[in-house]
């Protein structure tokens, strides 16, 4: 289950192996059928020595210490990797009840419906790997992506009725067909063409977090200026200005799961290394270790952003015995990288359970959604050509691991 595993006995307990560090650690008994305690730490000497070093007069307090036949753990270097660590452990052992121990929640996304000839747009938190493209965020809360769903829709006339229409003429619509607000594909208030352009548009809103409609609306505008059609001009304007203020409400994870792909970069739990992890299609895995030695960082103090000059601060003695630091090339760096994130290919091209991903999105959102000043690390997603740009990424691991050793 975790790399290190001790054997334990209460007479001698040997708490000196078991390091003052954070981590994730299980206590399995003596019968192999029976279910370990799973827990996590931010001192594992200290908490396994709490729960087994029970003193025998405390007859209130569970006696564990005879019943432990062996400790394993593993020491992680944020928070982050120890709920990964944790959730990979628990599941491995409890099954489906993880989410239960856990008090793991499916986050809440949107989704455009493809089963009807007219999609519409709702939130929700059921994530199936059938609708992997059709699925955006996650969101950090329901509210939150309620409010983005309604702000976005007022710039389209997608309908928002809930049910499985059959167009009929004799029908009389509701409030939104009323307010110019929808098409109105229930009573045939547009074709089926003009409808499926629409749903085009909000699809491509979604996939650009709103930039298609922005760049769409400023050339009408500017078409408009030119033809000195000023009125019509002013109109687009509004709408533009409507256009960008949703825009900004749009969370950079917003995009379709199938294509929520990234590298996130974490302090390690030693040594002169990052831990990174990979997101992919909204499935985490990790962590491989980057070493950074021989790695330039930039010097903010001094203004430099690059990866490849030489740092400037305070000038310090150099010790006339001191072994020369070889400094890796870009080259190296890269390739280096390109090793690391090698370890994080999947053995197969299977991709996990539904239930697995839901739970992947929710530790991801918690980490993610955190204010910034509580949030380690970083993340890299990747553009629109589906890669992760290498420079970024490193760029990444030298800012997590200087702050670090700060």
């Amino acid at each position: 289950m975790f790399p290190v595993q001790i054997p334990f006995s209460a007479t001698d307990p040997q708490w000196e192996a078991i390091p003052a560090a954070a981590g994730v650690f299980a206590l399995f008994g003596e019968d192999a059928k029976a279910e370990p305690y799973v827990s996590r730490t931010p001192n594992l000497r200290r908490r396994i020595r709490r729960l087994l070093d029970a003193k025998p007069e405390q007859t209130k307090r569970l006696q564990l210490a005879g019943r432990v036949a062996r400790i394993e753990y593993a020491r992680t270097g944020s928070d982050f990797e120890m709920w990964l660590r944790l959730y990979e452990a628990t599941r491995g052992v409890f099954g489906e009840r993880v989410r239960r121990r856990l008090h793991l929640r499916s986050p809440f996304l949107l989704r455009m419906t493809v089963e009807n000839a007219y999609p519409r747009v709702y939130v929700t938190n059921h994530v199936t790997k059938s609708a992997m493209d059709e699925l955006y965020g996650p969101f950090p809360s329901r509210a939150t992506a309620e409010r983005f769903c309604e702000d976005m829709l007022d710039l389209f006339k997608l309908r928002r009725c809930v049910e499985n229409l059959t167009p009929d003429p004799a029908f009389p619509g509701c409030v939104y067909s009323e307010m110019k607000k929808c098409l109105a594909p229930c009573f045939q208030g547009c074709t089926d063409e003009r409808y499926a352009e629409e749903a085009a548009a909000v699809r491509a809103f979604l996939r650009t977090r709103g930039a298609s409609l922005a760049e769409a609306l400023g050339r009408e505008r500017e078409q408009a200026s030119e033809l000195l059609e000023f009125e019509k001009a002013a109109d687009l304007h509004e709408r533009l200005a409507k256009a960008q203020q949703v825009a900004t409400e749009a969370p950079e994870l917003l995009r379709p799961l199938a294509q929520l792909v990234g590298v996130i970069v974490q302090a390690a739990a030693g040594g002169e290394q990052v831990a990174l992890f990979a997101l992919a299609q909204g499935a985490l895995r990790g962590p491989a270790y980057f070493s950074v030695a021989g790695m330039r960082h930039p010097n903010e103090a001094a203004g430099s952003s690059s990866l490849f000059a030489q740092p400037v601060g305070a000038m310090e003695a150099v010790p006339e015995n001191a072994p020369a630091v070889i400094m890796a090339s870009r080259d190296e760096l890269e390739q280096r990288l390109a090793a690391a994130l090698a370890e994080l290919e999947p053995a197969g091209k299977r991709r996990g359970a539904a239930g697995s991903l839901a739970d992947y999105l929710c530790l991801l959102t918690r980490w993610y959604y955190r204010p910034a000043a509580k949030r380690a690390g970083e993340m890299v997603l990747a553009g629109d050509d589906g890669r992760v740009a290498t420079k970024a990424v490193l760029r990444a691991v030298s800012r997590v691991w200087v702050k670090s050793r700060a």
